[in-house]
């Protein structure tokens, strides 16, 4: 988000990468490709497009808004029962074809909540406070510090950590920028400017890994979020868009289709933690 809270939880997306890099070679340290990078710029460009032009329609903020009526009125009774929206989402080519980085693999989930008695301004006052970050979305925040704040441009920095067989941590540093519309409608964009692996973490001989020749847990992430505050409470939709390295034909299909739906668990977490973070400060508020 933003930074955004997707990342703590999409970070886990390739976790289970780890347990094989000590036992297959072809999982060991490897590089970001230039033409790697490039695919997904071109994935981010093409999805930020889409993004602009959901953003003008009339009466249509959300992502949500332009599903077909059924899925809409489907999907928006769901979140006001207090349940996560998670669904997959792709981006294709200008010719319709599915993009594939060389040597990487795109994430690519839209979440959403919906939180009752809640305004834009409690909402943007939860995701702004990146100082405390590390409260609401741990364990996986072990660390997050707001480096800078130009109005509504942040630079923030996330330790993030993982254990899943193996323990992993990052070092992890964003650009983020928010679009106030109106009263009840901001929209924001985060980007991670920086990821670096660390080695033998929290002992003293802890080091970082050199950028871009690491094991390809998380390379990029890109956040998009949305908030619409109507009926009664407040919509917020984060969607994600993260690179990692891609896996060798020896992992296998059933591996494979195990490590990709590791986002989707990883981001129901992240939106039901904002979903409940935000009740109970209203809860907390109410009592005063």
């Amino acid at each position: 988000m933003n930074y955004s809270p997707c990342l703590p939880r999409m970070f886990g997306s390739l976790l289970f990468i780890a347990c094989f890099v000590s036992q297959t070679p072809s999982l060991r340290s490897t590089d970001l490709k230039p033409q790697t990078l490039a695919a997904f710029s071109r994935y981010v460009q093409l999805t930020e497009t889409r993004i602009d032009t959901e953003l003008k329609r009339p009466g249509q903020f959300l992502y949500v808004d332009g599903l077909p009526e059924a899925r809409r009125v489907q999907v928006l009774a769901l979140l006001r029962k207090g349940e996560v929206f998670i669904e997959p989402l792709s981006t294709p080519d200008a010719s319709g074809k599915e993009i594939v980085p060389p040597g990487g693999m795109l994430h690519h989930w839209l979440g959403a909540v919906f939180v009752p008695g809640a305004t834009l301004g409690q909402a943007l006052d939860l995701v702004e406070d990146y100082d405390h970050h590390q409260d609401i979305y741990k364990p996986e925040v072990v660390g997050s510090k707001l480096v800078s704040r130009n109005g509504d441009d942040f630079k923030m920095f996330y330790r993030l950590r993982k254990k899943k067989v193996i323990t992993v941590t990052l070092n992890t540093d964003h650009d983020v920028h928010y679009f106030r519309v109106d009263s009840t409608h901001c929209y924001s964009r985060s980007y991670s400017t920086r990821i670096a692996e660390v080695a033998d973490a929290d002992s003293p001989i802890e080091r970082e890994r050199p950028i871009g020749h690491d094991h390809g847990f998380l390379w990029r992430i890109n956040s998009y979020w949305r908030f619409d505050e109507k009926d009664g409470g407040m919509y917020v939709e984060c969607e994600s868009i993260s690179l990692t390295r891609a896996l060798p034909p020896i992992i296998g299909v059933i591996i494979r289709k195990f490590v990709t739906e590791i986002p989707r668990e990883s981001l129901q977490m992240t939106m039901g933690s904002t979903r409940s973070t935000l009740l109970a400060r209203l809860q907390a508020a109410g009592t005063k």
